[in-house]
Order: structure tokens, then sequence, then C-alpha cells
């Protein structure tokens, strides 16, 4: 029974920032299409049943372990720098990031940090004053409020921040001396509202249609001919959910074969089937797969 069905309303938090695209894409793509409201951060979902709020990440988090909010998408470095007690329901991949402690050269020496004390900058306060005690440095803590990576080397000697490409820590002259996690955006749920029956169960509907299209993105349709003396070697080297379907084409002259396969294997498997005799070979986008 979903949130309309039952008559439930299900509160979502979406992210207000950085992550905020990939999830409304996610959910576009699994037709759920976020629209503006009569007010900015109260978009309305196309799906009955939802009310929806934007909020930041770190609010997300807050708002899901009070319970105000039923679910909501945020990284995972906020949930464990908030320490919240979260049920995790998809981890969708988007927005991957390191958290990780960075200094400049001339604060290094051969490669570790100095014994000296140290002024270190974040956001991220429990999760660096954590790191600070198990390396055992001597070291303050400054919290910063955005842009942590101009704070050295005149107001930080280190800063603890996420990286996605590093090229923002390479252009303010920082090297990486550690890493204190790997986050990614995720969608969690409050216990008090996976702890209802009714709410479960809309919780659950949802995460079947995002890990749909997550699943979809990482695999394409591969369909081809074969000759049904060539049909064990090309069936050998295709991967596939279960198996592949075959069908006789018209005529009975050849087979039809088409097999939902990884979007990685395509470069090495799409030369590899033609050797082994499949012709008229098309790959196509899928847009979403329900195992």
């Amino acid at each position: 029974m979903t949130s309309l069905e039952n008559g439930l309303t299900t509160h979502l938090a979406v992210p207000k920032g950085r992550i905020e695209a990939g999830v409304t894409n996610l959910l576009s793509a699994a037709g759920m299409e976020l629209r503006a409201g009569p007010r900015g951060y109260r978009p309305v979902l196309s799906v009955p049943g939802y009310e929806v709020k934007m909020l930041k990440p770190q609010n997300i988090v807050e708002m899901l372990a009070a319970g105000s909010r039923d679910i909501g998408f945020a990284g995972a470095d906020w949930v464990a720098e908030k320490a919240a007690d979260l049920i995790e329901l998809l981890d969708t991949g988007l927005d991957p990031v390191r958290m990780v402690a960075a200094a400049p050269e001339s604060v290094i020496a051969n490669g570790n940090l100095p014994s000296r004390h140290l002024v270190v900058a974040s956001e991220y306060e429990r999760l660096t004053r954590d790191w600070i005690r198990r390396r055992g440095l001597d070291a303050s803590f400054v919290h910063s409020y955005g842009a942590t990576e101009v704070f050295p080397p005149e107001d930080a000697d280190v800063i603890v921040d996420i990286s996605a490409t590093g090229e923002t820590l390479a252009a303010n002259g920082l090297i990486v001396v550690d890493e204190l996690l790997r986050s990614s955006t995720r969608l969690y749920a409050s216990p008090q509202a996976f702890d209802s029956p009714e709410k479960k169960t809309t919780i659950d509907g949802l995460v079947v249609s995002l890990r749909s299209v997550i699943e979809a993105r990482d695999r394409a349709m591969v369909e081809l001919n074969v000759s049904r003396d060539d049909l064990d070697s090309v069936i050998a080297i295709l991967p596939s959910m279960r198996e592949p379907t075959v069908a006789t084409l018209h005529g009975g002259d050849g087979l039809a074969v088409k097999a939902a396969v990884p979007r990685s294997d395509l470069p090495t498997l799409i030369p590899l089937l033609k050797a082994r005799g499949a012709t008229d070979i098309a790959v196509s986008r899928l847009e979403q797969i329900v195992p």
C-alpha cells in the first residue's frame, strides 16, 4: 500500500547545494518530477502522497534524526559527522568524494606532518577532532564555514575537507596526507518512519524505483542475430542478469538474442561477439531495471 492508498503523507527532504542536481535527476529518471512550488524551498513532487522540503544536507541529517522528516538524501560524510542514528536505504553512488586531511608542502616534512603544534581547519568538527586524537597530534581546531581550502598557510596548517577530484586542493597548493573516509549521496530514513508499517511500505516502494534507475544506468541492452551453429559460442561470452532471451527469427533462419549487460563490458564485448558470428548488433539505453 502506497502513501496515496493509505492516506499518509511521507515527508521527504531533498538537498540544496552541491548534490542537488544529482538527486533531482535521479528522481526524474524514476518518473518523479520535482516542480517549483509557491515557496522556493517547498517543491512539489509529481507523485501524490509526498510533502517535500529542500534543506542543506547537514540539516537533513538532523531533521531525520529528530523524526520531523521521514526520508531524505544526504552525504554519508554528514551522517558520520553528526553521528546520526539513521537507516541507510540506498547508496545512489552519486557525488563520490573522499574526506581528506591536506596541508601545504611547506608544512609537510618527509611526507609526514611535523610534531609541532598545528592548527587544523574544517567544517567537520567531530570527525576532525577524532582524527587529531587518533593521529596523536598536538593540534587545535578552527571551524570553517565553507572555502576551507583557503585557510592555509596563514590561518591554518592543515585542513580536513571533502575532495572529489583533488583539483581544488592542488590549485591551492595542498597535498593530501591522510584519508578519513569515503562518501556519496545516500537515501536515509528516520528510525521512527521505518518503524511504521504503512510508511515503510511507501519507503520500500521508493527504494525499488530509485534502485531500478541506478541499475539501468550501469547496464545496456545488447540485441543481436546469430546462426544456430554459433549460438553457444555467443552465449558463452554474453553476460546477462539471469539468462539471455533467445527467439527464432521470422522464417526460422537464425536466432535473435538479447541481454542486459554491464556498460563497462561493451568496448571488449562487441568485437568478441562479432568475431563469434553475431550480426546486426544493436545497443540501446535502459531506463529502469527491476530484477
